[in-house]
């Protein structure tokens, strides 16, 4: 056989090989907040089920993580060790060190119901997090809280969502109820960069365009930003009359992207936003999709629709089955890097 076939042979088994072996020992892990009660969990009554922080096992089950707490929003690990991880919750941020064993309320009394809290990953010491009445944030790995919310207004600084510029130690970004907001310096000073007229409810940052991001709002349709998140522009095609929940980036193709939303289910775009289609037929009716997420290592999509189940995707949204959590209210996806364990 000529060198130059053997070669390309060579070449094709070992790509073949590597797809197997990511396809055996995915390089994430994936983490979700969810809740089971339904609405029962109230004082006198006795409700069993589990609440929380839930991770995916090999099989595709789910295991609960310590804690049974009644409403979770949000997790964020430190990317040196993710034993260590912050949880935004009902009570507070809760902390735990060693994977989900023990746990403590980390901030004070006056910090209730935080919507987003993210990890700085160029500077695991910070911790920031939205709540309802502005911003607070940690430089000591969550263990003291401080108000940082200079440059934010006095009316109108509701924090749904964090997201950190994954290229720069201490610029985030942040969704509010009156648009969203900028800081370079670690949150020491904000920015006003965009105006809009309801909560702007999810921010993402592209895994592939830093400068990329996109944002979704309850009654402005969907927002994107080319600069890094300096100017906004509408998105085009996508419907605005109602609230769109979150948006996810494939991690594996940067055509696809997908929004979530009550009214309107699961939108996808494999073009890289600049059309759109409903992906809800397999959906229960009506379809409340209330998260979506992509698998950064299979480009598997997620649907977790409200009160029914979590349902994947194989084939971006022509087909569904379900995917466990039978009757939860999943709040949020979190992929963590197995190489953080």
């Amino acid at each position: 056989m000529p060198t130059r076939n053997i070669t390309l042979a060579l070449l094709g088994w070992c790509a073949a090989l590597a797809v197997s072996l990511a396809a055996a020992a995915p390089l994430h892990d994936l983490y979700i907040c969810a809740s089971n009660s339904r609405g029962t969990r109230v004082i006198g009554f006795k409700d069993t089920s589990l609440n929380g922080v839930y991770r995916r096992e090999a099989d595709g089950s789910f295991t609960h993580l310590g804690l049974n707490h009644p409403m979770t929003l949000s997790v964020t690990f430190d990317p040196r060790d993710a034993r260590l991880f912050y949880v935004a919750s009902l009570s507070g941020i809760l902390r735990t060190p060693d994977g989900g064993q023990t746990w403590r309320v980390a901030t004070d009394w006056d910090v209730t119901e935080p919507k987003s809290v993210v990890v700085d990953p160029n500077d695991p010491d910070t911790v920031y997090a939205g709540v309802p009445d502005g911003f607070i944030v940690s430089r000591d790995r969550g263990l003291t809280w401080v108000r940082a919310e200079r440059g934010l207004p006095e009316r109108g600084k509701y924090t749904q969502v964090v997201q950190v510029d994954r290229t720069h130690a201490g610029r985030v970004l942040i969704g509010c109820e009156t648009g969203i907001y900028l800081t370079e310096d670690g949150a020491k000073s904000w920015r006003h960069v965009f105006t809009c007229a309801a909560t702007v409810e999810d921010l993402q940052q592209s895994p592939h365009d830093p400068l990329f991001w996109l944002a979704v709002t309850q009654a402005d349709g969907a927002l994107q930003s080319r600069d890094g998140g300096f100017s906004w522009t509408k998105l085009a095609g996508v419907p605005a009359e109602h609230a769109l929940y979150n948006v996810a980036f494939d991690a594996l193709n940067p055509q696809r992207l997908a929004l979530a939303s009550w009214t309107y289910g699961l939108l996808t775009s494999e073009d890289g936003g600049r059309t759109w289609v409903e992906r809800n037929a397999g959906l229960p009716v009506p379809h409340r999709v209330w998260r979506t997420a992509i698998d950064p290592d299979t480009g598997r999509l997620y649907a977790a629709v409200l009160d029914q189940a979590l349902f994947v995707s194989d084939d971006f949204g022509r087909t569904w089955k379900a995917g466990g959590m039978e009757g939860s209210r999943i709040t949020g996806f979190t992929f963590v890097p197995r190489a953080a364990r």
